[in-house]
């Protein structure tokens, strides 16, 4: 398995995890919604630090790119844990859709 097809699967796995806390948010225990946030996190802070390095062969504009839209999952974490709002979500869910819809549809370099 490529890297990105890896960093697809991860970020899938990720947005199933997120869809299912958010369809069982009331039944949830604050401690399932934490780690499946926390989950989603960790996996956001090393896509952002893989990108952001300065081995990475990724053009600036991209690795600019990457660091804000980690910036804004993490800041739209803690508004979910701060104000218990399961539709804020959605948004986490569909990044990590579109990110891993787009790691999965451009051929790597080497192809």
């Amino acid at each position: 398995m490529s890297p990105r097809e890896l960093e697809a699967n991860l970020l899938m796995k990720a947005a199933a995890k997120l869809q299912l806390i958010k369809d069982e948010w009331e039944e949830s225990s604050l401690a399932e919604k934490d780690d499946v946030l926390v989950y989603n996190r960790k996996l956001w802070t090393i896509l952002v630090t893989s990108a952001t390095d300065k081995e990475s062969e990724l053009p600036q504009d991209i690795k600019n790119n990457i660091a804000s839209l980690g910036i804004f999952v993490f800041k739209q974490t803690m508004s979910i844990i701060t104000s218990d709002d399961s539709n804020k979500i959605d948004v986490l869910i569909s990044i990590n859709r579109a990110i891993a819809e787009g790691l999965r549809s451009q051929p790597t370099q080497a192809e």
